[in-house]
């Protein structure tokens, strides 16, 4: 579901072929290049300047329409999505840009085109996403959660029960998930998983690279792709000498086409626990869909259990939690509270479903004294904007000025 921070564009077209941005957060220096000439360079280890991930908008939405004469535009951009706290706010600044883009561009905005267009734009930093973000800001509708498929890309609306309160809590571990090689290593060690079990299933393992393309493939359930892992996928750890063999692959070609640029030096890889995580979270998935549109007096009980059941998944199979989230998340099972990490991990923030709003003032106020007043990050913070009530708010939207003006 989308939450109720944003990131707001100001925008106006430019005669110059320039793009000017500015950002009111005086943090973060305004840029400037040429529309037509600009570069995206892969960030440094402290991570991406504010403007590339506009950059990579702008780089996506131009190759897809390839405008004859690509307009210059003036930009200035607000928001309060905290960054690097897993909520986002990157993803979100990418799709705002390819949204801006589009519409100055007088191209149809079509929404399930923009989503898949920004999800292919984040990789332009680095970042091999598999597009939840990007879909959810286009197809988020208030009121309700939104299940999102694939190929073709669709949401249906989830109804939630009418006394469900999501909670967002910021753990202040901050977490850039292009500043370093984790998250890759989380999209390769999966993409490899996949080929792995293609190659043992006599498949073209070369061109099946994810696990929604080899489950059709076999026609297989989500419980007869678990079960397949737990077949072939024995070992806890595999080597780069071993997939080579494995694969039957030289080194150069392994590194070339099956890892990213900032995983290529990683010489091991945890095939079974990825693969295990990301067939029993979509079973979770599938079940919290069901337990959603067949409602009882235990809904809300079965979803906080789901969420509990994924933040487990994510800290021991996934491993891309921190320390802090867990402990947020112990604290919220003393209130029987169901929470799990939201974002990409290693920091940022948890996400909790309360029984109603009665149960989400006494979360919040205890999560207060329980985890924010010792912590250093959280001195002098105001802490209603970092552990807060959120519902399900609607996705993208564009508003005209009279003057001609977008925002």
């Amino acid at each position: 579901m989308a939450i109720e921070q944003t990131i707001l564009l100001a925008v106006a077209p430019s005669e110059d072929n320039l793009l000017h941005l500015k950002n009111i957060n005086p943090k973060y220096k305004p840029f400037k290049c040429n529309i037509n000439t600009f570069t995206i360079d892969l960030p440094e280890a402290s991570g991406p300047e504010w403007y590339k991930y506009f950059l990579c908008g702008i780089k996506g939405i131009l190759e897809h329409i390839a405008p004859q004469n690509p307009k210059g535009m003036a930009v200035v951009l607000s928001g309060n999505i905290p960054p690097a706290s897993g909520l986002s706010s990157s993803s979100a600044v990418v799709s705002a840009s390819v949204l801006c883009c589009a519409f100055l561009h007088n191209v149809p905005l079509v929404k399930q085109t923009l989503a898949t267009v920004s999800a292919d734009c984040e990789r332009y930093i680095g970042t091999q996403g598999g597009g939840m973000d990007q879909a959810i800001a286009f197809l988020a509708k208030q009121g309700t959660a939104q299940f999102i498929e694939w190929n073709p890309l669709k949401a249906t609306p989830v109804h939630l029960p009418n006394n469900a309160v999501f909670v967002i809590a910021n753990s202040l571990s901050e977490a850039n998930k292009a500043a370093t090689s984790d998250f890759n290593q989380r999209v390769v060690e999966c993409r490899l998983a996949c080929r792995f079990l293609a190659k043992k299933m006599q498949l073209n393992w070369r061109d099946i690279w994810r696990f929604a393309d080899l489950q059709k493939a076999l026609n297989y359930s989500l419980e007869e792709m678990e079960t397949l892992t737990n077949t072939y996928l024995t070992q806890l750890v595999y080597t780069r000498q071993e997939l080579l063999e494995m694969f039957e692959m030289e080194r150069d070609d392994f590194v070339e086409n099956l890892l990213t640029a900032n995983t290529r030096q990683s010489e091991v890889f945890k095939l079974r626990q990825r693969a295990l995580h990301v067939f029993q979270e979509s079973i979770r998935v599938k079940t919290f869909v069901e337990v959603a549109q067949s409602p009882t007096d235990g809904t809300i009980h079965l979803m906080k259990k789901l969420m509990r059941q994924s933040h487990e998944s994510l800290r021991s199979l996934y491993e891309c939690s921190h320390p802090n989230l867990d402990q947020l998340v112990e604290l919220s099972d003393k209130l029987g509270v169901g929470a799990r990490l939201t974002g990409a991990g290693w920091g940022g923030c948890i996400v909790a479903l309360c029984d109603g709003v009665d149960q989400s003032l006494q979360y919040i106020d205890y999560l207060k004294d329980a985890y924010y007043a010792d912590l250093a990050q959280a001195q002098g913070r105001n802490l209603e904007e970092v552990v807060f009530a959120t519902s399900p708010q609607r996705g993208a939207e564009i508003y005209l000025e009279k003057s001609g003006v977008i925002g």
